[in-house]
């Protein structure tokens, strides 16, 4: 194996036979010691978020696959904290895609002087670039197709996805008296083109609440999973 890229949750090495592997490492984003999933940069270390990370992945993932919708997932080994994913190519430099159901985190930072704290929204895409000098600016459609990032039929396409995906997790969560309040995804172009999701769909990239109480990114994978 080859390493080709040291991430702030995970490390990338390239296979011989032209698929990549996933190493989940036990840091998480945030910051002064607090999780968040919008932060970039490194706030704490929780001993077996890795594994944790994965285990709730290969659950969503797979439960992705089964509906036809598609992912770079091949398979995984919780033991190792190890995925192997198919090649994808990034959009740009780097894109986040955000599905939000209830205002919090930065969404409150940027807009608190018209949103208020836990207001409903109804599943509002957002659009980020991955750069953390500039602090993952949010970018419009317009301009996403101005600077060639992706062109206007591939944001809608990713809006698509992303509220299809987003909806999955959400109910899957319900069903266990769970509410998505917000979560992250990120995705890529496969060989032939076609956009999937790529990356992973964890409590490390996702705000869940049940009864009003925030649940840590640990106890979700349990209470998902176990």
């Amino acid at each position: 194996m080859e390493l080709v890229y040291k991430g702030k949750t995970k490390d990338v090495y390239a296979l011989e036979n032209g698929n990549y592997l996933l190493k989940f490492k036990d840091d998480v984003t945030g910051v002064d010691g607090v999780f968040d999933p919008g932060a970039n940069t490194v706030g704490l270390q929780i001993e077996g978020a890795g594994k944790a990370g994965l285990q709730l992945t290969k659950h969503f993932f797979e439960i992705l696959q089964e509906a036809g919708i598609p992912t770079h997932y091949v398979d995984a080994t919780i033991d190792s904290a190890e995925m192997i994913v198919k090649p994808a190519t990034i959009f740009g430099k780097g894109i986040e895609v955000i599905c939000r159901y209830r205002a919090t985190g930065s969404f409150m930072r940027r807009y608190g002087m018209y949103a208020k704290e836990g207001q409903e929204l109804d599943g509002f895409v957002e659009i980020t670039l991955k750069d953390d000098q500039r602090e993952d600016p949010p970018i419009s459609g317009d301009a996403l197709d101005l600077l060639g990032i992706l062109t206007l039929a591939e944001y809608e396409q990713l809006k698509h996805l992303t509220r299809q995906i987003s909806s999955v997790v959400k109910t899957e969560l319900l069903n266990r008296g769970i509410e998505l309040y917000d979560i992250k995804l990120e995705f890529g172009r496969g060989e032939n083109g076609e956009i999937m999701l790529i990356d992973e769909i964890s409590g490390g990239n996702m705000r869940a609440y049940k009864d009003g109480v925030y649940i840590a990114p640990l106890d979700l994978e349990k209470l998902i999973v176990n």
